[in-house]
């Protein structure tokens, strides 16, 4: 399965060779990987070397290491989950800049948009119209109420991105809109005709969606994303 690593970067090339093996499928998900005095055989590198490298694995979340007598390193294969994780922390913390986050979701946001007007189901529409409705009631209760009405409109995103349909799309925007709310609580002015803005965007959005016109619901959440970067970008200078 295996051939001795380069010894030019010994420990990169086992994890390159292992990382091979799991995604061409010669290593499946459940299975263990050989015990670790046969891997260092096949590798013809020291034991320190060979733990290097399944360290590495691990923090890519390809393997899982387990100790003692019935352990071992067990396959996990490709998911998103540490992608999704380092990119909600660098949200969560606010170390992407609110230009690079409107410029993305810019681009993005209107895609799905146009896609999940072409997509909808009448149950996704009736999702929808609920979530606005909720976002709808929390603004009009008054200011001790706006947090939730953004709150809302956070879910109305993030369901839009699952309407797509595109797993692209799902696990970033869903990494998005988890954690997007501290740029929200730093940077959205909280006054009655910026919300009231918001709602509007979001019923004209939905119609669209509910419409199948995807020109429309593309265009009209590019603009709403562009709109509100403006005033969060204002509020934080």
């Amino acid at each position: 399965m295996f051939k001795p690593a380069k010894q030019n970067r010994i420990y990169q090339d086992v994890v390159e060779q292992i990382q091979e093996a799991i995604l061409e499928g010669t290593l499946k998900v459940g299975e263990l990987l050989p015990p670790e005095r046969k891997l260092i055989e096949m590798f013809g590198v020291s034991r320190g070397t060979l733990r290097e490298a399944l360290r590495v694995l691990q923090q890519k979340g390809m393997i899982e290491i387990k100790t003692g007598v019935t352990g071992g390193s067990i396959i996990k294969g490709v998911t998103s989950e540490s992608f999704s994780e380092n990119l909600a922390l660098l949200i969560r913390y606010k170390k992407i800049s609110l230009l690079d986050l409107a410029e993305f979701r810019e681009g993005i946001e209107g895609t799905v948009a146009a896609l999940a007007a072409e997509r909808a189901t009448p149950e996704d529409i009736k999702n929808l119209k609920a979530l606005y409705e909720q976002s709808f009631a929390a603004f009009t209760a008054g200011p001790e109420q706006w947090d939730t009405a953004i709150r809302c409109d956070e879910q109305i995103h993030l369901a839009l991105a699952r309407i797509s349909g595109n797993v692209l799309f799902i696990t970033v925007l869903e990494t998005v809109y988890l954690n997007i709310h501290t740029y929200h609580e730093s940077y959205l002015p909280m006054k009655e005709s910026v919300l009231a803005e918001n709602i509007d965007d979001l019923k004209v959005i939905i119609n669209a969606i509910e419409a199948k016109d995807a020109a429309k619901a593309q265009e009209r959440a590019r603009h709403h994303v562009r709109k509100f970067a403006t005033y969060m970008d204002r509020k934080k200078e």
